[in-house]
């Protein structure tokens, strides 16, 4: 008998899941390893709710362990990928190396912030768990500070927030913001409701929502703008020291709150030649994802670029729907490789695009067929398919009850400010 196939996934997104899962179940002959820095997955669209106090960490999380029990070829790896040898078929990790047959990258995206040290050290990103717990607890704690100040003008940079980034995070996070100025922070902090407390959306491009159709984007931009938001578009912001928004044009904004939602990069990797990379430090792949120049190298996700779909000549844009279809497709292939069977190269099924913008306010474009929804139809759909893609029941049941609650309240429980312990244990291994 030959010995089976180990397949190494590194990141446990979108693209790693689906890819992990869909091998499990159609390819026997192989074993899968999967790598994160952590031993859970998460729902990335969700993460401004938690980071507003909407949803629990529980609610959108789930660990790799648990999710694959029951898949006997199933390993999970926890760790830090260092580098990749590719002359020896291993990667090493912060917690030890592992040999592979085919190695599949999935690493998605991190913060962009354009080499710009200062935004990077004083912005608050919001691209994982701990960035979205970090977030709430330093808004929570600003507004504390505000409710004990007796500084007018400190009062007003600690409750002004300035989100960088008019894409869909920014909307919604805007969106959120909004909405709990209205219901929320007068109620708690009393002896602040008197200040204006200005939420900003800026973006250097002439429009929000960039990848949608104008209907959405005007849409947006009048209920954002009806809710009280301030919008500049065409602005930059150049620079953030912790206490002012310098922008392209000159003007400041005095505030301790940047919220940067302005752009993504992909990761470059030791081991691996400049040459792989592309647009974005994205893996250059062929139409079957494999890495262009390696022999059992892959990548899907927003890690890669791909320019052989007739669609998508540019490469596909970073989203779930791209990552998910990759990873399954990719598992398809390498199984049809192993029979020897004909692979298929990827053709993304482009379903539309959406965003959640307030309370009864949505915006939904789908692709086929070419339809426009906005307001409550919109949110309906929104809630129903961020419902639908949340990764096992119970995460559906926890998360469609919260919005319930929240709904019905227009309220929510989870405005607490909790820190992990400051002291470090010692994880003890045997030599």
């Amino acid at each position: 008998m030959e010995p089976k196939q180990h397949i190494v996934i590194i990141g446990g997104g979108f693209a790693g899941v689906n890819a992990a899962k869909k091998l499990l179940q159609i390819n026997k002959n192989c074993t899968v390893t999967l790598v994160d820095r952590n031993n859970y997955n998460f729902f990335p669209p969700l993460l401004y709710q938690v980071a507003t106090g909407f949803l629990d960490v529980s609610n959108i999380s789930y660990p790799y362990r648990k999710y694959f029990r029951g898949y006997p070829n199933f390993t999970f790896f926890m760790g830090e990928l260092l580098e990749i040898q590719p002359e020896k078929n291993t990667v090493v990790l912060s917690t030890g190396a592992l040999h592979y047959d085919q190695l599949i990258m999935a690493t998605g995206t991190t913060s962009n912030f354009f080499g710009n040290e200062n935004i990077k050290n004083n912005a608050l990103p919001m691209k994982t768990i701990a960035d979205a717990l970090l977030l709430k607890n330093t808004l929570l704690e600003r507004f504390e500070a505000a409710s004990r100040s007796t500084d007018a003008d400190e009062r007003r940079k600690l409750t002004t927030m300035v989100i960088a980034g008019g894409g869909p995070t920014g909307v919604e996070i805007a969106g959120m913001l909004a909405g709990l100025r209205k219901n929320v922070i007068a109620k708690d902090y009393p002896n602040l409701k008197d200040l204006p407390i200005d939420i900003y959306v800026l973006d250097g491009l002439p429009t929000l929502l960039a990848p949608m159709r104008k209907a959405s984007q005007d849409y947006t931009y009048k209920s954002l703008q009806g809710m009280g938001v301030i919008i500049k578009l065409n602005q930059l912001v150049k620079d953030f020291d912790g206490d002012t928004v310098f922008l392209g044009d000159g003007s400041t904004i005095a505030t301790h709150n940047l919220l940067w939602t302005a752009g993504v990069t992909a990761q470059v990797f030791n081991g691996l030649p400049e040459s792989y990379y592309g647009r974005g430090k994205r893996l250059i792949v062929d139409g079957y994802n494999k890495v262009t120049g390696s022999t059992n190298i892959y990548a899907i996700g927003d890690t890669c670029i791909q320019t052989t779909d007739a669609g998508f000549p540019n490469g596909h844009p970073q989203l779930a729907q791209v990552a998910i279809q990759q990873g399954t497709h990719l598992a398809k292939n390498l199984h049809a490789e192993t029979l020897q069977n004909k692979r298929e190269p990827f053709s993304y099924n482009d379903k539309g695009s959406m965003a959640i913008i307030g309370r009864n306010k949505a915006v939904a474009d789908l692709s086929n067929p070419k339809l426009h929804f906005s307001g409550f139809i919109a949110w309906l759909m929104w809630l129903f398919v961020h419902l639908l893609s949340l990764i096992n029941f119970r995460n559906k049941v926890k998360t469609c009850f919260s919005w319930i609650a929240a709904y019905i309240s227009k309220d929510q429980y989870l405005r607490m400010i909790i820190k992990p312990g400051s002291k470090a244990l010692p994880v003890h291994t045997e030599k």
